[in-house]
Parts: structure tokens; C-alpha cells; sequence
């Protein structure tokens, strides 16, 4: 007679309703508690934010050396927000170990081997892309704030930054997953890196017009800085298809 694990016992609605209420209570707490640190040093998080804007405002002819604010509720909204976004990453681990053990009851032993490898190997790439968009934005924006010449004058609004700043980093932390969403076609049997290869030219000009498209404001060398990296990561995902899963 076949033993039958605790992990592998089937669960009732009522059973799933309620783990998925624990769920949803400790990630809620998770995130609450990351907010209310977040809000306490929300100046020095919303200064590490500034500092590109700061720097690109230091090295121009510009009447301001910092971001300003339009409305007398940005004082308390900003750092409200900032906490908020701030809360939601702190607390992603835990939220992302609840989830894990709400839906690994329900998977194959085999894509639970596969499972914990590929949300590191994702967690890390996005945090890869944020860091790196956060490097190469001065770039971008010097060129965005300097463009008018004296023609106009620069006054950076501090809430229409964090947005462009939050965008910029959620794009290139997106679209750093292509190697997991191509190992995953290859662990499905959908592509093999021989095919990869065959159609290299065209999948790269994909990577060109994606980031020509997604990425914001309109200056040369943000698009420059994604589909770079992009083209480099397509082609690390072909070596891991030839070296690890053999496709």
C-alpha cells in the first residue's frame, strides 16, 4: 500500500479558504509593518531616489537643485506612496513564502524541485533590472532636462519623477525576466535553442522595437541601455537550454 505524505493530502474548499485567508492576513501584516519603516525613513528613501534627478540638476545651468512639489498635500501623499511601494517590496519575501506554501500542496514533485530555482533566479533578475535602470537614468534624464536649451526652463516635479523613476525601474525589472520566460518555453518543450538560433535576427529585432516601445520618455539612450542587456540575456538563455536542459 502506497504511503501517502501530509504534503500530498488532498485539501477541502473549506480548508483552501481558510489557508488562503492566513495567506492574505500575515502578507497584509507583512506589508503593513514594511510600511511603517518605510514611512519612518522615508527622507532618506525618497532622498536615494532623488539622487539621479540631483545629480543631472548639479551638472546643468538649472534654477533649482532639487525636485519641487506642486501641491500642499504632496508634503504627506509622497512619502505616503513612497512607503506604500516600499512596503510592497520589503515585504515580498514573506508574501512570495506564503504563496509558495499555499500552492505547492497542489504541484508535482518535480515542478517543485524546478520551483524554488526559478522564483530566485527571478526575484534576482528583477532586482538586476531595477538597480541597473536606476544606474543609466541620469543619462536619459540629462538629456531629457537639457534638450529645450535655454528655450525653456527645467522645474522637475517631485511626484511626476517618482512615477517616471517607479516606471523606468518596473520596465527594465520586467523585461530582465526573459531568460526565465525562455527556459520555461524550453522546459516545455515549445522552443529548443536550435530554433532560438534559426531565428536569432529576428528575435533580436523584436528586442529592439520592445524597447523602443516600453520604455518612457523619449530619448535615445534608455532604449540603448535595455535592449543591450536584453540581447545579452536572450543569448545566456540559449547556452542554459544547450548546457543544463539539452533543447
Amino acid at each position: 500500500m502506497q504511503n501517502v505524505l501530509p504534503s500530498d493530502r488532498r485539501m477541502t474548499v473549506m480548508e483552501h479558504l481558510e489557508e488562503l485567508r492566513r495567506v492574505l492576513i500575515v502578507s497584509g501584516i507583512a506589508w503593513i509593518v514594511c510600511t511603517l519603516l518605510a514611512f519612518v525613513f522615508n527622507g532618506a528613501i525618497i532622498g536615494l531616489l532623488e539622487r539621479p534627478l540631483i545629480s543631472v540638476l548639479a551638472h546643468g545651468h538649472h534654477i533649482v537643485g532639487a525636485p519641487i512639489v506642486t501641491s500642499p498635500t504632496e508634503g504627506i501623499s509622497i512619502p505616503l506612496k513612497v512607503a506604500s511601494i516600499c512596503g510592497i517590496i520589503g515585504a515580498l519575501p514573506v508574501i512570495l513564502w506564503q504563496l509558495w506554501g499555499f500552492i505547492a500542496p497542489g504541484l508535482k514533485r518535480s515542478e517543485r524541485r524546478f520551483a524554488g530555482p526559478f522564483l530566485a533566479s527571478a526575484l534576482l533578475l528583477f532586482a538586476i533590472g531595477g538597480t541597473f535602470a536606476y544606474l543609466v537614468m541620469p543619462v536619459g534624464l540629462s538629456f531629457l532636462a537639457n534638450f529645450l536649451g535655454g528655450n525653456a526652463e527645467f522645474l522637475p516635479d517631485l511626484n511626476a519623477y517618482l512615477s517616471f523613476f517607479t516606471l523606468l525601474i518596473v520596465i527594465f525589472g520586467v523585461t530582465f525576466e526573459l531568460p526565465i520566460a525562455v527556459v520555461l518555453l524550453g522546459l516545455l518543450g515549445i522552443v529548443s535553442s536550435a530554433r532560438l538560433r534559426r531565428q536569432r535576427k529576428a528575435i533580436w529585432v523584436g528586442i529592439v522595437f520592445v524597447s523602443l516601445v516600453v520604455t518612457p520618455g523619449a530619448d535615445p539612450f534608455t532604449p540603448a541601455a535595455l535592449l543591450i542587456p536584453l540581447i545579452a540575456l536572450f543569448e545566456a538563455s540559449i547556452l542554459v537550454l544547450d548546457g543544463v536542459f539539452k533543447r
